[in-house]
């Protein structure tokens, strides 16, 4: 038992909580200290204590990362989240698959913005570090796990408990010292590349929504209404750029491993952080406009402050467990909803109270706006996306809805929307169009000046954009209405923006930031248009046979039964199921079941043939490899000409912790379209299966016969010494048998046993071909004829059932997503350089 580290990693806990009050505190009395030397001194402490917060965060990762990476398994988190055999890689995502661990890695990156921070802002440093401060606090709080004696309140929960003390098991009672010998492992669908950088990516961007925050309040709280947009900006760009990329990684990673059939699927978690992102790109609008003539200084604080709190909205939701089973992402309540909704009321009452009081001081533009000017345009975009993150998180909130009015005696029975994706994109489609539009506009009201002389302007690229639509519309046949609009708006968002960024990038290519940002946008929504509107199910069963009566009619319409080696076509390929493999663990690649036997250990097996993959040699016949076993691979084989042109390995986890059946997709991508190819249904090898009468052949060596219709030849007998399962002894005689058996792709060898034990007991061990669905048993020797009788039976070939979806032009989607974020990068980068420029 390693009680040491435990003790240590929580120690460091206590330690980030006081010194990060003992900053905010610091801080405070720096602030409102009328001395300048004893408000320096007080300054002084705030920031040692800061720099020993942010060094008992590090110590907190050190300790529970140890904890994880060398299995010490006596401790909940370690064992909750991983295993023996987990791949390195992905130990970081064992780290942040906890509750506790997600809430400890948002603390490590704002205790590095915070030292950033207090280099780099001497003006700002003691009002916005109070505010970094206390967020701190908050946060270490969560992953306190103290219990108040007497009153049974629980402050966080802690991840350095240990397994005895989490789990109410009979074992511990009778051996505390108990340590399991493995864990339970990672969740599968976790297992891959995208969730070893997708949550540290989210949480920065969650980390970034606070400097901004900070700034605002710290600009009420000093009067100082307008200056604080000017440092505040640059954090809210990289912040929007962070936060954007780590929710399109969120969709990359959906789209390549679960099986739902796309990148987005309205899920309430994937609201919660959409909807902050969506504001927060608002109010970087609205605070570029600050920043530039003055105009909408409340509207921008009122963004900003929205930001974060939507932010701490979001963690609410997805960590109280108030959403329940309305949400496929939500984390299981560990009893800190109370707290979650404290941290959440404090800071929004707060900042509620310095806007309130500080509201009429404030300076507000009160001329009157002509639909002219770049104020009027962008204030519109801006009210489109903050409209647009309005409608996503009313219905998102329902359930937060229906607690408020059951805490008050009422009884409230609405639901979410019954098929989200349909509910929101059927609305957001159309906000999309409207921001789309604007957004095109808006730009060469930024950028020109425009007035009543200068709308032709805007007629050249009205009219390109209408050429263009309608090549799109020709080709794509594109014949929906709310389809045509998308396409439309998205084109002339793009073309615009070309014109735009035409002229900006002869004077300064920084300033091409944000045209670049815009055409990625226009980009995106005409590769959503195409792959989500138009994509289309190519796996379909056309023999008019049911593929399961227990099976709705959209699964035997949709889904296409494969049985092994049997090929057919779909989608312009010849599709062939050729076999179930598992990945090699110290290697790249797959591995046939039927070229490995299994040892005792389901982690290792033996090669019973030379192992090779793509045409490389990776093990000997009779070498033992390590392997996967939870996951099974599916190998499907695309064929164009006679050439394949794709192998897919689709995979399957039988988990019954996880739900059962879970699958995850392989993809056939094309420059124009995507083959999305997932199982849906396989053999249940736990069943016992039909075989035929059998039937009695006997034959000499050398002689061919018929098995199922496959071409056999009995090779050779010859006798054993070793049978596994058996220890035979002096008298004992056992021989095996060598059938050659010509598959479609490939010969196969079954290899019955035949054994004379104790002189008279006679013994049989038949040998499957699963690739062929054959068994062959040797029943019996004619020493004076030299014949072998041969007893075979079959049964039906192995199976998998898929469904494949075609997804046209999605590359224009991801290649929209790259150019995004270089236009985000160069509009943060120009930002940041005046950063910084700024002696504050």
């Amino acid at each position: 038992m390693h009680y040491f580290i435990g003790n240590l990693g929580h120690l460091f806990v206590i330690i980030s909580l006081v010194t990060a009050l003992a900053s905010a505190f610091s801080y405070w009395k720096s602030f409102y200290s009328t001395q300048e030397l004893i408000g320096k001194g007080w300054a002084f402490n705030g920031q040692v204590a800061f720099y020993i917060h942010a060094l008992s965060v590090l110590g907190i990762v050190t300790v529970l990362f140890t904890i994880i990476y060398r299995h010490y398994f006596e401790y909940h988190y370690a064992y909750s989240h991983s295993s023996l055999h987990l791949q390195a890689q992905y130990m970081l995502s064992c780290f942040w698959e906890g509750q506790e661990g997600s809430f400890l890695l948002w603390m490590f990156w704002q205790a590095i913005l915070g030292l950033i921070l207090i280099h780099t802002q001497s003006a700002w440093r003691a009002p916005v570090m109070m505010v970094f401060a206390m967020v701190q606090a908050f946060l270490a709080s969560m992953i306190l796990g103290v219990v108040i004696p007497g009153l049974d309140f629980k402050i966080g929960s802690s991840p350095f408990i240990l397994l005895r003390d989490a789990m109410d098991d009979p074992i511990f009672k009778t051996n505390p010292e108990f340590i399991p010998k493995d864990g339970h492992g990672l969740n599968p669908l976790l297992q891959n590349y995208w969730m070893v950088i997708h949550p540290p990516t989210l949480f920065l961007g969650f980390a970034l929504t606070l400097p901004p925050f900070a700034f605002c309040l710290a600009g009420l709280w000093q009067k100082k209404y307008s200056e604080w947009i000017k440092p505040a900006l640059p954090w809210a760009l990289v912040g929007g750029a962070i936060l954007g990329l780590g929710i399109l990684m969120g969709g990359y990673w959906a789209y390549e491993t679960l099986s739902f059939g796309g990148y987005w699927n309205w899920d309430p978690v994937e609201n919660a952080v959409y909807v902050p992102w969506i504001v927060l790109i608002a109010s970087i609008h609205v605070m570029m406009l600050t920043k530039s003539n003055g105009t909408a200084l409340k509207t921008s604080m009122l963004l900003v402050i929205s930001v974060f709190i939507l932010i701490l909205y979001s963690t609410f939701l997805t960590r109280s467990g108030i959403l329940g089973d309305a949400s496929v992402h939500s984390f299981t309540d560990l009893g800190l909803s109370g707290q979650l909704l404290l941290y959440l009321l404090f800071f929004t009452i707060a900042s509620g109270v310095l806007v309130a009081v500080n509201w009429k001081k404030i300076p507000s533009d009160e001329k009157e706006v002509s639909t002219y000017s770049r104020e009027f345009w962008i204030f519109l975009g801006a009210t489109v996306l903050c409209l647009m993150g309005f409608q996503v998180l009313l219905p998102t909130s329902i359930p937060v809805y229906n607690k408020i009015v059951g805490f008050f005696g009422g009884h409230s029975n609405l639901a979410p929307p019954a098929n989200q994706v349909e509910f929101y994109s059927k609305f957001q489609l159309w906000f999309a169009v409207a921001l789309a539009m604007v957004s095109g506009s808006a730009q060469f009201f930024w950028w020109n000046k425009m007035s009543r002389e200068k709308w032709k302007d805007l007629l050249a690229p009205a009219l390109i954009s209408l050429i263009v639509f309608a090549l799109i519309i020709a080709v794509a046949k594109v014949y929906q209405p709310a389809y045509l609009a998308l396409t439309l708006s998205g084109v002339y968002l793009i073309v615009s923006n070309i014109r735009i960024l035409a002229s900006v990038i002869k004077g300064k290519v920084s300033l091409s930031g944000g045209a670049l940002a815009h055409i990625g946008v226009g980009m995106m929504l005409i590769g959503l248009m195409f792959s989500s509107g138009y994509s289309n199910i190519v796996s379909l069963n056309t023999n008019g046979l049911p593929i399961s009566k227990d099976m709705g009619t959209d699964f035997n319409r949709d889904n296409l039964l494969l049985f092994i080696n049997e090929p057919k076509s779909m989608a312009g390929y010849d599709i062939e199921y050729r076999s179930e493999n598992v990945e090699f663990r110290n290697k790249r690649g797959y591995v046939r079941k039927n070229d490995i036997e299994p040892t005792p250990d389901p982690y290792r097996v033996v090669a019973n043939k030379d192992i090779f993959y793509k045409g490389e040699k990776m093990y000997r016949a009779k070498d033992t490899l390590d392997i996967y076993p939870e996951n099974t691979y599916y190998e499907i084989e695309l064929r164009k000409n006679g050439n394949i042109a794709a192998t897919l390995y689709p995979r399957i986890q039988i988990n019954p912790s996880m739900g059962g059946f879970l699958a995850s997709p392989d993809i056939k991508r094309n420059l124009n379209r995507d083959i999305y190819t997932h199982v849906s249904l396989t053999l249940n090898r736990e069943e016992e299966p039909q075989w035929s009468k059998p039937e009695e052949v006997k034959v000499k060596i050398g002689q061919r016969f018929f098995i199922n219709d496959y071409v056999a030849v009995l090779e050779e007998v010859k006798r054993i010494e070793k049978v596994e399962g058996l220890e035979l002894t002096g008298e004992d005689i056992a021989v095996k048998a060598r059938v050659r058996i010509e598959g479609e792709h490939e010969p196969f060898y079954a290899e019955p046993i035949f054994m004379i034990r104790n002189k008279t007991e006679v013994g049989r061990m038949a040998s499957e071909i699963n690739d062929l669905g054959v068994r062959v048993l040797l029943a019996s020797i004619d020493p004076k004829t030299g014949e072998f009788t041969l007893i075979c039976d079959s049964r039906q070939k192995d199976w998998v059932v898929i469904k494949a979806i075609e997804k046209p032009y999605i590359n224009v989607l991801w290649l929209g997503t790259g150019v995004l974020m270089v236009g985000f990068g160069l509009a943060a980068a120009r930002r940041v350089k005046e950063f910084r420029k700024l002696h504050y």
